[in-house]
């Protein structure tokens, strides 16, 4: 089996600073609109135009693990349950096709977990360059008092997350009050320090793909350093016409603004044929910075056993049960 080159599955990490935010600029936010009939027509298209196979597919799926926020967000956490996630965190494929592959130390963009268990995640993170992602602000539905949302950041901060994914609240889009959107980010952003902040929209709860594009600008302006679909609690979760909308909005951003803004589609995102068309997006519409840890991310759980059943495949010829590939 031939080895994969770097160039296949690497690509040079680009520094860029954080997004520091600007004044709301409610004049660029009320010119934003959104084609939903050509932004769903260009999204059908994706699959029939970018294709992959057998080393370039494998290539790009070894990507997608390293963009993976690899999460357990249930009732029934244990602390023995995220210490299994963190384990596969650390070597997220077999360590025999890694080796086929020329791709060992691979490990996966972070693991994310609720506040109760970041302690546990950053001791069995120690040693490793994973960061631990903690779900804030009353998450999901983002409705506990404000000031306990911004004390749930700063706690989770302290234990030692170094990213935090905040929830809006929705109530500010569906009824337009921006002003009320940006300050509440603004202050959850300050909130997180040093903590890279992750803003989840919620999208299945929007509405509308303008209200969608115009929450995505309005938290890049009050300083997210990500924007994030979904918390995957929602009826729908990410799809690739919002991703769509997403994404041109953090275009846009850049345009005007020089700054970089990562995006993390999450919720649905279970099969590697998923993420090879989220990849293909990411490319064709920001470019080769968006296709690293700090500028893109897959929330997911079960996306990264898919991931390995493929590889393996390319391997073998054989498919395995998935069974064998359990998170933990």
């Amino acid at each position: 089996m031939t080895t994969l080159a770097p160039s296949q599955t690497q690509l040079p990490q680009l520094a860029h600073p954080r997004n520091e935010g600007m004044p709301l600029d409610l004049d660029w936010v009320a010119a934003v609109q959104a084609n939903t009939s050509a932004i769903e027509r260009r999204a059908a298209t994706l699959g029939g135009r970018r294709s992959v196979k057998k080393e370039y597919q494998a290539a790009w799926l070894l990507k997608a693990v390293s963009l993976i926020d690899l999460t357990t967000l249930s009732g029934d956490d244990t602390w023995g349950r995220v210490e299994r996630l963190c384990a596969k965190a650390r070597r997220p494929v077999n360590p025999w096709m890694l080796e086929k592959l020329g791709m060992e130390g691979l490990t996966v963009g972070a693991v994310c977990v609720y506040h109760d268990m970041v302690e546990t995640a950053v001791r069995a993170l120690e040693g490793t360059n994973i960061p631990v992602a903690a779900v804030s602000t009353g998450f999901p539905a983002g409705l506990s008092p404000f000031p306990l949302r911004i004390a749930e950041i700063r706690e989770s901060v302290a234990a030692g997350a170094r990213e935090i994914d905040i929830v809006i609240s929705r109530r500010h889009v569906l009824t337009g009050n921006w002003q009320a959107l940006y300050d509440e980010m603004r202050e959850m952003r300050e909130a997180c320090g040093p903590a890279h902040v992750k803003a989840i929209l919620a999208t299945g709860e929007l509405a509308t793909l303008r209200n969608v594009a115009r929450a995505s600008l309005v938290c890049m302006m009050a300083g997210a350093d990500f924007i994030k679909t979904s918390t995957g609690k929602e009826t729908v979760n990410a799809t690739l016409p919002v991703s769509l909308t997403m994404i041109r909005a953090i275009r846009d951003y850049q345009d005007r603004t020089g700054v970089k803004v990562g995006y993390k589609p999450a919720g649905g995102i279970a099969k590697a044929k998923d993420a090879l068309l989220y990849l293909a997006l990411m490319k064709d519409e920001l470019g080769h910075p968006w296709l690293q840890p700090d500028l893109f991310r897959f929330g997911a759980s079960s996306l990264l056993g898919d991931i390995e059943r493929q590889l393996e495949h390319y391997l073998t010829g054989h498919y395995s049960a998935a069974n064998r590939h359990a998170m933990g």
